[in-house]
C-alpha cells in the first residue's frame, strides 16, 4: 500500500472546513507524517491512522502553523504506552525549539523521541523507501521533502521463461547478476531492467524555486502550496508563498504526473478559483481536502 492522507490542507489559520497543515504517507504498513499543525491528533483519528505505525515527523519550518501539533500527539502517544522511537526532524537550528515543545509541562514520554537537523539530501531512510530534503525559499529557514520508494528489478516473465529461468532462479538471479541454465550464462541484463520507484514530493511555505523542479521531476504527486490566487502575487512574493498558478506552472516544468494544491488562504471559501486558475497551466491538478486520500499507483 502506498497512500497519502491530507489532515490539515488551510494555511496560517484554521477554517470550520480546512486544519492546519499535515500530511500523511501510508506505506507498507509505515507511517510518515510531513508537518504537524494544531489539531492534527483528532484528524489521524478522524481518518483512522494507526498512531502506532508513525515512524517519522518531518516538519517544513519552525513556523507554529506547520508545527504546535507535535506537541499533543507525543503525549498521546505516550498515553497510549508507545514503546518504539519516534524520530522527529526539523531545520538545523531549530532542534531546540522541538525541544522545548516536548518539554514545556514536564510530562513524562515513556519512549524515546530523537530530534533531527534537517540539511539537503538523504535524512532518512525505512524499509524499502526513502526521504530527502531539498531547500525552500521562505521568511525563515524552510525545506520540501521527496518520499521516493526504492528502484526495482523489473522481469520480462516471458523472456526469462524462455530461456529456462524459473521459480526460485529468480531470486538468485537477482542477488549474483548471473545464472547457468543448461550449461549456459544468463546474465540478468538479458532478462530485467531497473525500473524507478514511485515518488512523492511536499513542497509548503515556499516561492516557485528551482529545487523544488528538480526534486518533483516526473514524480507521481507533487504537493505544493497555493496559498493565493495570481491576483495576490505581490502579496504571495512579499510573503514569501506561491500563487496556483506558479504551483501549476512548475509542475509543468518538473513534468510531474499530478499536483495537489495545499496550504489555502482563508479567505478562498471555494476551490474554483484557484483550480481553475491553476488548470490553465497545468490540466492534472486538484485542490486538496481535509480528508482526500489518494493512491499511488503505477511504475
Amino acid at each position: 500500500m502506498f497512500k497519502v492522507i491530507f489532515l490539515g490542507t488551510s494555511g496560517s489559520t484554521p477554517t470550520d472546513q480546512r486544519g492546519l497543515p499535515s500530511v500523511c504517507i501510508e506505506y507498507e504498513g509505515d507511517i510518515i507524517m510531513f508537518d504537524c499543525g494544531e489539531g492534527t491528533q483528532r484528524q489521524m483519528m478522524i481518518n483512522k491512522i494507526n498512531f502506532s505505525k508513525v515512524r517519522a515527523i518531518f516538519l517544513s519550518h519552525i513556523h507554529g502553523d506547520h508545527t504546535i501539533g507535535v506537541a499533543g500527539l507525543v503525549r498521546t502517544l505516550a498515553l497510549n504506552k508507545r514503546a518504539s522511537k519516534l524520530e522527529i526532524f526539523v531545520p538545523k537550528g531549530y532542534e531546540n525549539a522541538v525541544r522545548r515543545l516536548l518539554d514545556f509541562d514536564g510530562t513524562k514520554i515513556g519512549y524515546e523521541i530523537a530530534i533531527r537537523k534537517v540539511e539537503s539530501g538523504i535524512i532518512y531512510t525505512g524499509k524499502g523507501y526513502s526521504v530527502k530534503a531539498f531547500r525552500l525559499s521562505h521568511t525563515v529557514p524552510a525545506f520540501g521533502f521527496s518520499f521516493e520508494e526504492n528502484s526495482k528489478m523489473k522481469f520480462d516473465r516471458k523472456k526469462a521463461e524462455r530461456l529456462g529461468i524459473v521459480g526460485p532462479m529468480y531470486s538468485k538471479l537477482e542477488k549474483d547478476g548471473t545464472i547457468k541454465v543448461d550449461r549456459k550464462t544468463v546474465k540478468i541484463t538479458q532478462v530485467a531492467r531497473m525500473q524507478n520507484g514511485r515518488k512523492v514530493v511536499y513542497a509548503t511555505d515556499t516561492r516557485p524555486v528551482k529545487e523544488t523542479v528538480s526534486a518533483a521531476r516526473h514524480a507521481n504527486l507533487l504537493i505544493h502550496e497555493a496559498t493565493y490566487t495570481d491576483e495576490l502575487k505581490d502579496l504571495a512574493a512579499e510573503r514569501m508563498h506561491s500563487t496556483a498558478l506558479e504551483a501549476a506552472k512548475l509542475a509543468k516544468k518538473a513534468n510531474v504526473n499530478n499536483l495537489i494544491l495545499t496550504h489555502i488562504s482563508a479567505r478562498y471559501r471555494k476551490d474554483s478559483e484557484l483550480l481553475k486558475e491553476a488548470r490553465n497551466a497545468f490540466k492534472r491538478t486538484e485542490v486538496a481536502k481535509d480528508g482526500m486520500s489518494i493512491d499511488i499507483t503505477g511504475p
